[in-house]
């Protein structure tokens, strides 16, 4: 190609060891310190799951991708290797000179999409030209992802219960200062995006007639956080007399601790407590409807690019 053009894939990423979480966290924070409680209670979660899985599974995804296009994919982190300075280093060195954009995180908001597109900025500045992907909470795609993953396993409780449970979709919380209207800023669009995917989802599977969208991973160093909680809601959920739920996360396209541990383990141990069996379909991982949004999008904005 006359002008090399690129996908960029952007995550969060994860530490690769418990010796790491305190860098990790500093990376988290822009360097802001965080009490050693905090600190411990993240070692501790990582512990509980062996390992985060975020970067290989976001690897993975981006070798999917690449197979299904005529670019190559690359892949970077905000918060631990590879770096997306690093990556946006390669891709200069590789002769990248246009590249799409899009972070593994659906739904819009200052807290994530917002600082990963300051991050790319900061690392390419005008040596790429950039066709950023702001949001594609709305994809059909992704909706049918998900979709595809529920069903089964709704069926499969509402039969052995004999009931038709109801469904909690749940997205990352964020503070909420970050996503009020402020300084002549509109409110961020996240709560709402969210809202958005759970309800595209429960349409494409109409047995489903009782559905919630709670916000979960609140953080622990304190201030107010958006919710209603996952707690809340399951709370509510028993008080209504439902024995059985279960809980699909639409803010996170792949396993991390805020799956494996805060869904698998600790949500489903308040649940117990409550006297509620809670399940959970299967992430997105490696999805091939996933892998087909994606290159959708990805498609669409080399157009754009080209044009």
């Amino acid at each position: 190609m006359a002008d090399r053009v690129a996908v960029l894939l952007l995550a969060h990423g994860t530490p690769d060891s418990i010796e790491e979480v305190p860098e990790y966290l500093r990376n988290v924070t822009g360097g802001r310190p965080l009490p050693d409680s905090v600190i411990e209670e993240v070692r501790h979660r990582m512990l509980k799951i062996g390992k985060s899985p975020l970067t290989q599974l976001a690897l993975e995804q981006g070798r999917l991708l690449e197979q299904k296009l005529s670019a190559p994919v690359y892949v970077g982190m905000r918060n631990w290797r590879p770096y997306i300075a690093d990556v946006a280093k390669q891709m200069l060195d590789d002769g990248v000179q246009s590249a799409v954009v899009i972070c593994l995180a659906p739904q819009n908001s200052r807290t994530s999409v917002g600082l990963y597109r300051r991050a790319v900025t900061q690392a390419v500045g005008d040596r790429i030209k950039i066709h950023f992907i702001e949001a594609w909470s709305d994809h059909p795609l992704l909706a049918q992802a998900f979709a595809d993953r529920l069903l089964p396993v709704w069926q499969r409780v509402s039969t052995e219960i004999d009931s038709r449970v109801p469904v909690i979709f749940t997205a990352h919380s964020v503070p909420q200062r970050t996503v009020e209207a402020h300084n002549g800023q509109p409110a961020d669009p996240y709560a709402e995006e969210a809202r958005q995917t759970a309800a595209s989802v429960a349409s494409r599977i109409p047995q489903i007639t009782n559905w919630r969208l709670a916000f979960q991973s609140q953080g622990l160093s304190g201030g107010p956080w958006i919710g209603p909680t996952v707690e809340e809601t399951l709370t509510a959920l028993h008080q209504e007399g439902h024995a059985a739920v279960v809980i699909q996360p639409i803010g996170f396209l792949c396993d991390h601790v805020e799956v494996l541990y805060d869904i698998d383990i600790a949500f489903r141990e308040f649940a117990q407590k409550l006297g509620m069996r809670l399940e959970r379909p299967a992430s997105l991982n490696d999805s091939p409807l996933l892998i087909a949004a994606l290159a959708n999008i990805a498609q669409g904005g080399i157009a754009r690019l080209a044009s």
